[in-house]
């Protein structure tokens, strides 16, 4: 889901920095008036609600360099929390799918499926590391990769 929000909420950032509140409203006049605009706020506001930032946090304990995980983690940690005031901000929305309910209860019908696919994928990859030579591990991963695919109905 990274691709779909990271780095929006630095370039609103960048461009209110520049152009102050009159920035701000001229991003929100296009969400009213831009079909485009919406599409593309609407198609980040998906991914944002299926991101799960508890989960990213028990992935990036995967890594070994303790310090480049950490460091990484908190940019990718930052710029959600950026992109999600944006998105607020531009939107005037108060949370996220709240045009969208049909896609919430669908989220939260499926997302608790989605969290233990993803932790039972994290497991089996730190099994794998252990033993690269585990295919059963290898094969259940592909497996947690399908389902989670699937479950987010696009990749994930």
């Amino acid at each position: 889901m990274l691709p779909g929000w990271f780095g929006f909420g630095s370039a609103v950032a960048g461009f209110i920095a520049r152009h102050g509140d009159e920035g701000l409203a001229r991003l929100q006049g296009l969400y009213r008036t831009s079909p485009f605009f919406q599409v593309i706020l609407s198609n980040m506001e998906q991914v944002l609600a299926k991101a799960d930032l508890g989960i990213a946090r028990r992935f990036a304990a995967l890594v070994s360099d303790r310090a480049l995980a950490d460091k990484l983690f908190g940019q990718i940690e930052a710029e959600w929390q950026k992109t999600h005031d944006a998105f607020f901000a531009i939107s005037g929305q108060t949370s996220l799918l709240e045009q969208n309910p049909t896609l919430h209860r669908s989220l939260e019908t499926r997302l608790p499926y989605l969290d233990a696919l993803n932790l039972l994928q994290a497991d089996l990859l730190q099994r794998l590391r252990a033993n690269p030579d585990d295919a059963e591990a290898l094969y259940a991963i592909h497996l947690t990769i399908n389902g989670t695919s699937a479950g987010l109905r696009n990749s994930g």
